[in-house]
């Protein structure tokens, strides 16, 4: 009985481990309102020469209306052609099962900043699309293999990494496994 008892304390010991904790940027219940968003997390990154594109996802709840931020910046020593998102902004993510996820951008138009600091170029821009209901359930059970945004003027593939080693902060992250690890935080 004492085996039992062991082995079930440590089943429930490394399944707490293993999951995921909530870290948020903000977290603020008022009365105005409830607002939450978590800490943002790379989903993309590409290094070429000296060039660098890092996408970046953080899920909010805004008085529960869900929704996801990306926020893509670049870098480079070279011109860098700014990407908007306008109204027709869209973010496409196809799941491991096949199925593809359409979030929806709000109505918004911006092409970001751009800043000049050391002959280097950086561009930020970001974007907020909302969650459909219907699809919500299947983006919190099934890993995620591909990205598509859907920018002013042009779309853009991203392959999802099961694991991704930052070479901006070296920390290791887990993009496809992103919206299954972190969407209960914002619930």
């Amino acid at each position: 009985m004492k085996k039992l008892v062991s082995i079930a304390f440590l089943f429930f010991f490394i399944t707490s481990l293993a999951q995921k904790q909530c870290e948020y940027s903000t977290d603020v219940k008022d009365s105005l309102g409830i607002y939450k968003s978590t800490k943002d997390y790379i989903i993309h990154e590409r290094f070429f020469g000296s060039s660098q594109n890092t996408i970046y996802f953080s899920l909010i709840n805004a008085d529960g209306i869900l929704s996801l931020n990306v926020q893509m910046i670049q870098k480079s020593n070279d011109f860098i052609s700014a990407k908007c998102f306008d109204k027709n902004s869209k973010v496409y993510i196809q799941l491991s099962n096949g199925k593809v996820i359409t979030l929806l951008g709000i109505n918004q138009e911006t092409c970001g900043n751009s800043v000049i600091n050391n002959n280097q170029t950086s561009r930020i821009v970001g974007g907020y699309f909302l969650f459909v209901k219907e699809n919500y359930k299947e983006l919190k059970n099934t890993p995620i293999s591909f990205i598509r945004i859907k920018y002013a003027g042009e779309t853009i593939d991203y392959l999802t990494k099961s694991e991704l080693v930052s070479e901006v902060d070296k920390k290791t992250y887990n993009p496809d496994h992103f919206f299954m690890d972190y969407l209960k935080c914002i619930e």
